[in-house]
């Protein structure tokens, strides 16, 4: 049997239409009230919030790099200041086809494949929004054409700023480091965005990274109005930077610059010193690299060619350089002796050589009878020998450590091996072995466990000199330095023997060019090889095997105004490679145009300055690296 169906009438029909739509008519309306209190909540509560929002999209706040401070030596001459400069950097978060930017960029700036590839390596290690450099001191036709391609080239961050510049490059790069952009770690440690800001950059080394916070600066900001692209509209306005402060040194930049240049194609260091302050003059370690390329972001070509060089010019020689001093620890020595009542008449007689035992310690020559003024004049290891035999080097080791030797100066931004000045306690100490006669022999004539650092042979020779344990210095400092604990006797025999070396010694062809002014030195040669290896280290063995050169000194004889200290590694003498250098910086000291018209002759035969030197050098390394040319035979330095 079927059932009959549920009756559908028109009235029942309308109530379920009606109740279906209030029911639906509710929803909209209860959907349209929220959307309605969102939307005035939006207005009135969230007003300011969108409104910045809005802005942010149309108008852009960058940070402006501030400008660094400049170093400038004692007369106020810059040694570090700012240039104005074009440059672009990439922000690697933003790029969006890394290759095919660089191709364009390359293309754009006419980059060299060496450049390129530096770039894409640089990429490569690149994170978030830490700029990457490209290229700086671009030309105003570069720069223009890059800007009207910015649109087609996102991440791309072309500036006009100002980079740091190092005017005489190479001869103060170990003094005053160089500055570059701050690396992920550097960032992570302070979150500053300026850290971020392309164009930014902070000191890395030496006394740009030391005095930091002085030579910063503050930022500026500039507003602009852009479209939905990023195009600028208008500039809106802008907060100029406020510079870092400047830094003034003791260093004289004429002297600094000459130096560097005078020291040529050796390898090795020198320190000039104000007898009357203790303040540095010049500080100069050659061959050195350009600060200029580590601040423009130096390619790898540029760095492996300075970290291959065997006259390792990434390493600062005049603080972390450490030789046997030589002879010219005599002078010292002899001061120790008078100190512990040796006759400055007394004569010793010099056969070639003195015999301790079985053993005979080689002289320069046989020298007959000698006192302590001709024994300084002529180098006499003989007299020396004897004298450190009959006093033990204890009562002359304390002599030097008052005399700097040893020391470790807190120089700013200059790190330091001090080197050794032993004695008994010493090597007791080291060793668990006693001090014997033949230590006390070797280490009077600045051998044998003897090692120091240029920079406390200047500052030997400047107290010496003066009578005071000057202190050495970067930043002015207006402290009177104490006067030695000797009588200024004594020191007038050494720097009697002092003047004769230069006068007829062992430096007589390095008098000073001058009418009235007379220098006193002291000549020195260090061992590289001992003895046993069955030769010397002349002029017949590679270079790396020959001795150094060392020479110290001061002028005028009378009254001392500077002391010197050079090292010319493997020069095979002091009279023979460092008092020529150290005779024509002191002539710099009393007449510059004599002295520079000297220097410009001598680098017409050596191929030009330390700037155009060098960029032969990098070009005849980049032809050896892209397989132009063949490697040349090992040559060895000049005599």
């Amino acid at each position: 049997m079927i059932r009959p169906g549920k009756l559908i009438t028109r009235n029942s029909l309308n109530i379920t239409f009606n109740r279906r739509t209030m029911l639906i008519g509710g929803a909209q309306g209860l959907v349209g009230a929220i959307l309605a209190a969102r939307m005035a909540y939006i207005s009135v509560v969230e007003n300011e919030r969108y409104k910045m929002l809005s802005e942010s999209n149309r108008v852009n706040l960058t940070l402006i790099p501030p400008r660094r401070g400049w170093i400038i030596d004692r007369n106020g001459k810059p040694l570090a200041n700012n240039k104005a400069d074009f440059r672009v950097d990439l922000i690697p978060q933003r790029v969006r086809d890394v290759d095919g930017t660089i191709d364009q960029l390359a293309t754009i700036l006419k980059m060299t494949p060496d450049k390129v590839d530096d770039l894409r390596a640089a990429m490569k290690d690149a994170r978030g929004l830490q700029p990457v450099p490209v290229a700086a001191g671009l030309s105003y036709e570069d720069f223009a054409a890059l800007s009207v391609r910015l649109p087609d080239l996102p991440g791309v961050a072309p500036q006009r700023g100002f980079s740091r510049q190092y005017p005489t490059g190479a001869a103060v790069g170990h003094l005053l480091g160089y500055v570059g952009i701050a690396n992920a770690e550097e960032y992570e440690e302070n979150k500053n965005p300026l850290l971020i800001t392309p164009g930014f950059k902070i000191g890395k080394d030496g006394l740009e990274k030391y005095f930091e916070p002085q030579l910063q600066g503050k930022p500026g900001a500039r507003k602009v109005e852009v479209t939905a692209r990023g195009k600028i509209v208008r500039e809106l306005g802008v907060q100029e930077d406020v510079p870092g402060k400047p830094l003034k040194l003791t260093i004289d930049g004429g002297l600094q610059e000459f130096v560097a240049r005078r020291m040529g194609r050796e390898s090795g260091a020198a320190v000039v010193i104000d007898c009357q302050t203790g303040g540095i003059l010049a500080f100069s370690s050659m061959p050195c690299f350009d600060p200029n390329s580590f601040s423009d972001g130096i390619g790898r070509l540029e760095y492996a060619m300075l970290s291959q060089d065997e006259r390792v010019p990434l390493l600062n020689k005049a603080t972390r350089g450490l030789y046997p001093p030589g002879s010219t620890l005599k002078p010292m020595a002899a001061v120790a002796c008078l100190q512990h009542g040796v006759d400055p008449e007394e004569t010793i007689n010099c056969p070639g050589g003195y015999r301790l035992g079985n053993r005979f310690y080689q002289c320069l020559g046989r020298h007959g009878p000698v006192n302590m003024v001709r024994a300084i004049e002529k180098s006499c290891n003989t007299y020396f020998y004897a004298q450190a035999h009959r006093l033990g080097y204890d009562k002359i080791a304390m002599v030097a450590r008052e005399m700097g030797l040893g020391e470790d100066f807190n120089l700013a931004g200059l790190n330091q091996r001090y080197g050794t000045i032993p004695d008994s306690e010493w090597k007791m100490r080291k060793f668990k072995q006693a001090w014997t006669a033949s230590d006390s022999l070797n280490a009077v004539i600045g051998q044998g466990y003897v090692i120091c650092n240029p920079l406390q042979l200047a500052v030997m020779v400047a107290r010496l000199a003066s009578g005071r344990k000057l202190y050495p210095h970067l930043i002015p400092d207006n402290r009177v330095a104490p006067t030695l604990p000797y009588p200024p006797e004594h020191l007038a025999i050494a720097h009697q023997g002092m003047a004769q070396v230069v006068s007829q010694g062992t430096a007589a062809r390095s008098k000073l060019p001058l009418e009235g002014i007379a220098m006193a030195g002291k000549t020195g040669t260090a061992q590289v090889r001992g003895l046993g290896s069955g030769s010397r280290g002349g002029a017949g063995v590679p270079w790396k095997y020959r001795d150094h050169g060392l020479f110290v000194c001061f002028a005028p004889v009378e009254q001392p105004l500077y002391a010197a200290a050079v090292v010319i590694e493997h020069g095979l003498g002091g009279s023979r490679a460092a008092a020529p250098v150290a005779k024509d910086f002191m002539t710099y000291m009393f007449d510059p145009q004599k002295a520079m018209d000297s220097l410009l002759a001598m680098e017409a035969g050596w191929g030009g300055n330390i700037q155009e030197r060098m960029a032969s050098e990098f070009a005849s390394f980049r032809a050896r690296a892209e397989g132009r040319v063949a490697e040349p035979p090992p040559q060895e330095a000049a005599d």
